[in-house]
Parts: structure tokens; sequence; C-alpha cells
């Protein structure tokens, strides 16, 4: 099952770009073996100021058009790491070939783009920085492949 971010702005070099590309390596490595992976980053940017609807039309189109769409979202579902893993081995079960995890820019995912998730995590009640989303979903996907393979990385 292929992973694709699809997120609002670009990110430049720096330590949130070294942590996300050490963890998708990790991920890549992990999960390769379990069905899971390679994960990709697909960064749109709207430079022309149209807001929250012009970012989900760039987002819609970073989209794979089979994937299952699933929103990182304050209102999105709070799930424990090994229920997020349990997740994740469902949906490649499942015969899903490509999941999309998608992060709005700084004032979210427009209604209509939300509208049409099959699914909407939250990391939890607090409101975070979209750059640092990608840092924590990056860390949670290599969490949850080292969950399935039955790695001593996550030690709940």
């Amino acid at each position: 099952m292929k992973v694709h971010i699809c997120a609002v702005g670009r990110l430049r070099g720096g330590a949130e770009r070294d942590l996300i590309n050490d963890y998708l390596t990790r991920f890549d490595r992990t999960g390769r073996v379990l069905g899971l992976g390679p994960a990709d980053i697909h960064e749109v940017e709207d430079k022309k100021g149209g807001g929250m609807s012009a970012e989900a039309a760039l987002l819609e189109r970073a989209i794979p058009r089979s994937a299952l769409i699933c929103t990182l979202d304050e209102r999105g579902k709070v799930l424990s790491s090994p229920d997020f893993a349990k997740l994740l081995g469902r949906w490649r079960d499942d015969g899903c070939g490509d999941v999309a995890f998608v992060i709005g820019g700084a004032d979210g995912i427009d209604p209509a783009l939300r509208a049409q998730a099959d699914a909407s995590l939250s990391f939890g009640k607090m409101v975070w920085p979209h750059m640092l989303v990608r840092v924590m979903l990056a860390e949670q996907l290599y969490r949850a492949a080292s969950i399935l393979a039955g790695s001593p990385y996550h030690r709940a």
C-alpha cells in the first residue's frame, strides 16, 4: 500500500525536513516486507492567495484517484499508536492500494475536502503547526510499521 502525504506548503531544508526524511526512510525499509510503502510527500502551494478552497483544489490534484483519503484535523479521531498500526494494517489487508494523508495549511482543510475523507485523525486537542504534523505523521508511520513487524521500537 503506497502512502502519500499531501500537504500545503513547501518544507525547506532544516531539522523538520531531516526528521521527515529519516522517519520515512525507516518506514520504507520496515514497511516494504509488510506491504506498506513507499511513502511520498506531495507538497502544494497556493501562490495566488486563494485561501482554503484554492488549497483544497491543489490538494485534490495531488491525491491519487483511487486513494483512501485520511485528513489530519483537530476534529479527527484520536488513536493510540497500536490502534493506528491496526488501522494501517486493515486498510492494507482490505486491498487499499493507496492512502493519502492530507494536511492543510494554516487555516486547516476546506470543509468540502474534509467531507470527502474516508477517515480523519487528530494528534490531540491541541492545534499543531502543519510542518510539525508532517514530522509527527512520518514518525507514527514508522512506529506503526514497527508495531506490525513486531519490532521493539514501540515499547508501550
